[in-house]
């Protein structure tokens, strides 16, 4: 039943897409498998949750990225890979863990990767127990990292008044630079997605003067909308999947469509989610009732999407290139 209702709502969205001239390069979403592909374990720094996870393809494999968390509530960036995208053998210790004074006692968080020549560009949460701040760190391999420091401020910018977090950088220059989508606290409290961009991905101006896609009040977006994976480029738009939670706090996953000419204009974007909390291990965590998308890489002819299920496993979802 449950996965009837998924498909129904994905086709409600995908004719909305459509209806707005735009095309989503996936069709729909299902689990692969029904239960998570990582899990904490152990009694040390990934022993009260795996979650959260960025992916990309390096050497042949798929490499994860995922927040580990210790019985503290600590996190440190764990490192897997796989060659199937399904099932991942893990190091033994983490690859990043928290040092700067901007990540201290409460960790590094929620990573995002996007490539640029031979470097891999992480942005990341640091938490230091009191401000949450978007930062970056560069590397070659995907084991030794560059702190390159805080992106984005926390209480500054033009709309922001709190923390800021998930930086998802677009793949490819637009008007000749870089741009990233991010969330923001906007002065009701609630969580936004604003834009910003810059010419050498270290320097950052914001692009709006107001969230580029904003809460909606009695949707399912009405309290949270954050940007997931790094968006896909298509010749008719910027396609953004993004995380949105509702006044409940029920994370779900919707879709927006950017123009290509100009990431600042939103151009359509998904009045019901496309993929929802459905199994007990998404729904009973450490923060409830929870899928959050972050990770994605394209096998073949379908892509996998990786998200955190209830702030506590990683899990993923198939769906058709289209």
């Amino acid at each position: 039943m449950r996965a009837k209702t998924g498909l129904t709502l994905f086709l409600v969205c995908t004719t909305l897409g459509v209806a707005a001239g735009e095309k989503w390069p996936f069709g729909p979403w299902h689990r692969a498998p029904d239960g998570p592909v990582l899990s904490p374990e152990g009694n040390g720094w990934e022993s009260a949750g795996t979650f959260n996870p960025a992916v990309v393809e390096y050497n042949g494999k798929f490499v994860m990225l995922y927040r580990a968390q210790d019985a503290a509530g600590t996190s440190r960036l764990g490192y897997a890979d796989s060659t199937d995208g399904i099932h991942f053998t893990r190091r033994a210790e983490p690859v990043l863990s928290p040092e700067a004074d901007y990540e201290k006692d409460g960790g590094v968080e929620d990573p995002r990767l996007q490539k640029f020549g031979d470097t891999f560009y992480l942005t990341y949460t640091g938490y230091n127990k009191k401000d949450a701040q978007l930062c970056l760190a560069t590397s070659h391999d995907l084991i030794h990292w560059d702190r390159k420091g805080v992106l984005l401020p926390a209480y500054k910018g033009n709309w922001n008044k709190g923390w800021t977090k998930s930086g998802a950088i677009v793949p490819e220059k637009i008007d000749g630079k870089y741009w990233m989508y991010w969330l923001g606290t906007a002065a009701d409290k609630t969580d936004q997605t604003g834009i910003s961009y810059s010419t050498d991905l270290l320097h950052w101006t914001e692009a709006t003067e107001n969230p580029v896609l904003p809460r909606r009040t009695g949707k399912f977006d009405s309290r949270v909308v954050e940007p997931g994976p790094p968006p896909i480029l298509t010749q008719s738009g910027i396609v953004l999947v993004y995380n949105g939670a509702d006044d409940q706090l029920i994370y779900r996953t919707g879709v927006a469509v950017f123009d290509r000419k100009d990431p600042r204009k939103l151009l359509s974007r998904t009045d019901q989610p496309i993929f929802a909390p459905e199994k007990e291990w998404e729904k009973v965590g450490q923060v409830p009732n929870v899928v959050f998308v972050e990770g994605m890489a394209r096998w073949g002819k379908r892509w996998l999407y990786y998200y955190g299920g209830a702030d506590k496993y990683v899990g993923v979802a198939e769906a058709p290139v289209q």
